[in-house]
């Protein structure tokens, strides 16, 4: 059958234009006429059936079909040029895959050990996307990704399977100036020293201090940082104490930048996961994941 779709240059058009909420700068954007972006945009709605924009006195506003298409565009958009750069980047049988990987994790461990992976297949591609939480495979191209959570939290990622890594063992350090006496302290300590927050990991301090047995009242309380290479260089400055995984600081413990602050590590309450979507799995996929298991084996082995 054939396929009922816009024009591309129409859908682009369209997506400029809702982002910019402006067929003049949307113009400018994509080297055309304010005319030539308006004609496409009205033909995309006789196409469709639906208006996308309404006109005000101030200029144009997105229907709510026309937010919600534009946000669809954008994501398919984005999908169609990963594709063609993929096809681009490819020189000889290449085979690429897209991993989403927390961002720390792929800079500390990941992309050190990526050349062992390039030398044992070298037809594999292997582009990465930070990602911090969980998201539909469906909607993003990825193909797989690493990622760090609970096993109950992994229990609600709808339509997936994964495969253990990694444990993670986790130790609060802080720049040795810190610590009032240049030694590590107790939890009792600790407690009132200022502590810094994962976002994406709120209650991370509170679970430390009820397994150390204290009462923690600013448990909770601090700066908080999305990403673990923002609470690093936080905690090298000296802002206060980070609750760190051990195999994302071993560089910094090494240098002495930061010290452990109370020799408590709290193990294993999170896991390194490759968390794919269920169904067919692609044979540079097993490679990649036989490779993961491998070079995970190494840093547990004694």
């Amino acid at each position: 059958m054939r396929r009922k779709l816009p024009s591309l240059q129409a859908l682009n058009c369209f997506e400029a234009a809702a982002r910019h909420q402006s067929f003049t700068r949307a113009a400018q954007e994509l080297n055309l006429t304010q005319g030539a972006v308006s004609r496409q945009v009205a033909a995309l709605e006789a196409f469709l059936g639906v208006a996308l924009f309404r006109r005000t006195q101030h200029g144009m506003v997105l229907t709510p079909a026309g937010a919600d298409y534009a946000r669809h565009v954008r994501q398919r958009l984005d999908a169609l040029e990963r594709d063609a750069m993929d096809v681009m980047g490819r020189s000889g049988p290449a085979d690429t895959l897209t991993l989403g990987t927390v961002p720390t994790f792929a800079t500390r461990w990941l992309i050190p050990r990526l050349p062992q992976l390039a030398a044992r297949h070298p037809e594999l591609l292997v582009h990465l996307e930070t990602r911090t939480r969980p998201f539909l495979f469906t909607d993003t191209g990825i193909d797989a990704a690493i990622w760090a959570g609970t096993p109950q939290q992994l229990q609600q990622w709808a339509g997936t399977r994964a495969t253990h890594l990694l444990d993670e063992d986790v130790l609060p350090v802080c720049s040795p100036r810190l610590l009032p006496a240049g030694e590590p302290v107790t939890p009792q300590t600790l407690a009132a020293l200022p502590l810094l927050q994962q976002s994406t990991r709120p209650e991370a301090w509170r679970q430390w201090f009820d397994a150390q047995g204290v009462d923690a009242p600013r448990a909770m309380a601090g700066p908080r940082y999305e990403l673990f290479s923002m609470q690093t260089a936080a905690a090298i400055a000296g802002l206060g104490v980070a609750l760190m995984p051990t195999l994302l600081v071993q560089d910094e413990l090494a240098s002495g930048a930061l010290v452990v602050a109370c020799p408590r590590p709290l193990r294993a309450q999170r896991a390194y996961y490759l968390v794919q979507p269920q169904g067919d799995e692609r044979p540079a996929l097993a490679l990649l994941r036989d490779w993961l298991l491998e070079a995970c084996a190494q840093v547990r082995a004694p």
